[in-house]
């Protein structure tokens, strides 16, 4: 009976862990961008966030978020906002997306742990965007931890889907050079 339920145990963590992994990006580079908007907040201030707006300025980091005020989420915001500067010299503007505690958004776009209200973050309500970007989990309610660079004429310039929070900045300003 205990190998049963060994057995038992093993297969739902082995399930649990295959849920718990980003879908790998579909979408490559070349492929056009999904076109979205979405309620957003900047350093707690609310706004409606557009893509196609911010494309007008130049090209667009779209990062795809599990949840906000969780540590993985917490230490990639930080590196994002930490790194703001290099991203902004290469005219390129970020965008945090997550269907994870969207109702704590406004907070985590100001707080200093996180975005420091140096970029936005957007609220994907049934992660309806992440699944356009194919950037959600494998059950499909949450968003993966995936990264996009659009080009400004509104192309995947480059994908990173990785759940190691630490390896995304780099890998999106890496994408912004040609």
């Amino acid at each position: 009976m205990n190998i049963l339920k060994s057995l038992a145990a093993a297969l739902a963590l082995t399930f649990a862990a295959a849920c718990a992994q980003p879908a790998s990006a579909a979408l490559k580079p070349g492929d056009p961008a999904p076109d979205f908007s979405a309620p957003g907040w900047l350093a707690g201030e609310a706004f409606q966030f557009s893509l196609a707006d911010a494309l007008r300025g130049g090209p667009v980091v779209v990062y795809f978020f599990p949840a906000a005020n969780t540590p993985g989420c917490n230490l990639e915001a930080s590196l994002f906002s930490q790194n703001i500067d290099a991203f902004r010299g290469k005219g390129a503007t970020v965008i945090g997306v997550t269907a994870g505690n969207i109702d704590q958004l406004r907070a985590f776009s100001n707080d200093t742990a996180t975005c420091a209200g140096k970029f936005p973050v957007a609220a994907d309500e049934g992660a309806a965007i992440a699944a356009d970007y194919d950037a959600v989990t494998g059950s499909g309610d949450m968003s993966s931890r995936t990264s996009y660079v659009i080009a400004q004429d509104g192309t995947i310039a480059a994908v990173h889907s990785d759940m190691n929070p630490a390896r995304h900045v780099q890998a999106m300003l890496d994408g912004l050079d040609p």
